[in-house]
């Protein structure tokens, strides 16, 4: 019998058909990359690793994403290994252009970055294959490049650690006969506007659990759509942070490129309301 499966913000092939291109694991089982590196959804971090490794093996991704909102441009980009399909290692630059920002308030910086170290461990379970779901923890170590705009709008720190559980479970036929994946991840973070703005504030300098999930619906081997939802925290009183969403649809043509496109509502981000826009995204892997 064959089984039609799907994983993180995108999906696995029809077993024993179009999967024959490569050996490893099967087509799209690593997902794409989210915008902090770690294999996943655009902005949730999943329990899956990057690549095609299998047991014993290599795999890994490069990816690159742009989201616009107009007032605000995101580019994020960067590289994770994994090894055995059990320990994963990542790489990302951030850069956030805020041309409208700085020529309404005069700020001395047209952009803000940050570089972004990640590793996330499998702990037990699978995706599909177990009785129990894949279950992985992870740590982000981020560093914010130049912290003259954040430090003036009250951030304590340039540099700090997320830490996360991430599950994420198939489930066969379960609407209508098509397959269905849920994920949850709890974060624990200080990070303002994932750490663009610098960590912890004038009113709060603690890390607080914050919940993301995904729930992703596969259409057909190679296509999937589905919505995200992340948490933020709210540590600086000159502006306020608004949790995100985003509705995406993921296209995976072969083991080596995957593409996704997202409509993101980012609400207020640096005192500018409303902020939405595009996200586009596209992943080279092995």
């Amino acid at each position: 019998m064959k089984k039609t499966v799907l994983c993180g913000m995108g999906l696995l092939c029809l077993a024993g058909t179009v999967c024959a291109d490569t050996g490893g694991r099967l087509l799209a089982t690593g997902g794409v990359t989210n915008i902090e590196g770690s294999a996943g959804g655009g902005i949730v971090p999943w329990a899956v690793l990057s690549g095609y490794g299998a047991r014993g093996e290599w795999g890994g991704d490069a990816f690159a994403t742009r989201v616009d909102t107009g007032d605000y441009r995101l580019d994020a980009f960067g590289a994770s290994l994994a090894f055995n399909n059990r320990v994963e290692l990542s790489v990302a630059r951030q850069r956030l252009d805020m041309d409208a920002l700085t020529k309404a308030a005069g700020l001395p910086h047209k952009s803000l970055n940050q570089d972004i170290l990640g590793v996330k461990l499998r702990l037990f379970g699978d995706l599909v294959y177990d009785r129990l779901p894949q279950v992985a923890v992870g740590a982000q170590y981020k560093r914010q490049t130049n912290f003259l705009i954040p430090s003036l709008v009250g951030a304590r720190r340039d540099s700090d650690t997320d830490y996360y559980l991430a599950g994420s479970r198939l489930f066969l036929g379960a609407v209508g006969g098509y397959n269905l994946l849920v994920n949850g991840t709890l974060r624990y973070s200080r990070a303002n506007e994932t750490g663009l703005l610098g960590f912890g504030g004038d009113r709060r300098d603690s890390r607080t659990l914050l919940k993301e999930g995904s729930v992703a619906l596969l259409l057909n081997p190679r296509w999937v759509v589905g919505v995200e939802y992340r948490e933020k925290p709210d540590n600086l009183s000159f502006a306020g942070e608004s949790d995100w969403q985003d509705v995406f649809v993921g296209y995976f043509p072969s083991k080596r490129l995957a593409l996704a496109a997202a409509w993101a509502e980012l609400g207020e981000i640096a005192t500018l309301e409303g902020q939405r826009g595009i996200f586009l995204s596209m992943q080279l892997s092995y």
